[in-house]
């Protein structure tokens, strides 16, 4: 039996294929099993700042009532005795009866918080949060508020790496190749963790930063009700990609209003009456990695309503172009569709927040700002 050429040649180029998607399927299975280490380990970092800064909400607690106070049991895992100590250390007795309560309230949600299962661990740790925010850290002693502080700004940080580990491992997990050949295996999908940040201002960030900055963002609603959304990626990390509204940081001696609408017109080209500008609606703080350095940036969100037009960038600066790849204007479903993608989109629940940003577009007057996550 012999074989033509024509058919030598369609069984090497068969094997060649063969072996190609062998070796793609290898190489993307160990990517996914670093992916899926990289998430655990985010993970365990993440869960020990959540218990450190269980072990200083209690610290609080007691320093809000004195040491001798017997409404506040102030314990804690032993791995965390350093930390406690530490705690408890700068923890001093605060006078006022009034803040007994507060007190108890504020313990006994560090403790919940600590017992609280994964599937629980996000609405205590939300719940810890909120109570940390109304605690008046004037009447807390300067080492104290250190410590919250750095405790604060651990969680932070760790959180935003274990949803850039979420995100990276989603991307490609959710492929349809490596989900037709089964690559992921029988691993669980990782989650993201959200958890409300402090609305308040600390008396110190405890926050090894590179860049501080407070950015003006806006919310473009066109008269489909849909949102214009950025897409765009760390020049660090170019094949990971995320969504956003359009926006940037504000010049010295530049209004929020009118480095909203440069912005505007820089991102996409075009020119807005900052009087038409509703809000600021929303205020987020965000810690973020981003080419290289370590940003805190301070985010308020106008509204705007425009006819929908095909953006065309006006004047783009260095890192943008880098970093901005495209755009697309989103409906709630949009969002949902480019979360569920591997594709975070800034701010969280955006979908969420949507109908809240097409009333402010819509109304007279300005409505009150509130934080956002």
């Amino acid at each position: 039996m012999t074989f033509s050429a024509t058919a030598v040649l369609l069984l090497a180029l068969l094997a060649a294929l063969l072996i190609t998607i062998g070796v793609w399927a290898y190489t993307t299975a160990n990517r996914l099993d670093r992916l899926h280490v990289r998430s655990d380990l985010s993970w365990q970092a993440l869960d020990a700042a959540l218990a450190r800064r269980a072990v200083v909400a209690r610290a609080v607690a007691l320093a809000m009532t004195g040491p001798g106070s017997t409404a506040i049991a102030v314990t804690g895992p032993s791995s965390l005795t350093g930390a406690s100590s530490a705690a408890m250390a700068a923890a001093g007795p605060i006078s006022g009866a009034d803040s007994a309560e507060q007190a108890r309230s504020l313990a006994a949600l560090a403790g919940r918080a600590e017992r609280a299962d994964r599937a629980e661990r996000e609405a205590a740790e939300n719940q810890l949060s909120a109570a940390l925010s109304a605690v008046d850290i004037a009447v807390l002693r300067p080492q104290l508020v250190a410590e919250l502080a750095d405790a604060e700004a651990r969680v932070l940080i760790a959180r935003r790496f274990h949803n850039d580990a979420v995100r990276d491992t989603l991307a490609l997990r959710t492929r349809r190749p490596v989900r037709i050949l089964h690559l992921g295996g029988t691993a669980p999908l990782p989650t993201y963790f959200e958890i409300t940040e402090r609305a308040t201002p600390a008396a110190a960030t405890g926050l090894d930063v590179d860049t501080s900055r407070t950015s003006a963002r806006v919310v473009l609603i066109d008269e489909r009700d849909r949102v214009l959304l950025m897409r765009g990626n760390d020049p660090k990390t170019p094949e990971l990609s995320f969504w956003f509204t359009i926006g940037g940081g504000v010049q010295p001696g530049e209004s929020l209003r009118a480095a909203a609408v440069r912005e505007l017109f820089e991102e996409t080209g075009y020119h807005a009456d900052p009087a038409a500008l509703r809000g600021p609606i929303w205020r987020r703080v965000a810690v973020f990695p981003f080419d290289g350095e370590l940003i805190r940036s301070e985010e308020l969100f106008f509204a705007l309503r425009v006819p929908g037009y095909e953006p065309d960038p006006g004047n783009r600066g260095y890192v943008e172009r880098r970093s901005i790849t495209g755009h697309q204007w989103c409906v709630g479903a949009d969002i949902v569709a480019l979360d569920a993608s591997g594709e975070t989109v800034y701010p969280y629940h955006l979908d969420r927040l949507l109908p809240e940003a097409l009333a402010a577009a819509s109304a007279a007057g300005d409505p009150e700002v509130r934080s956002i996550r």
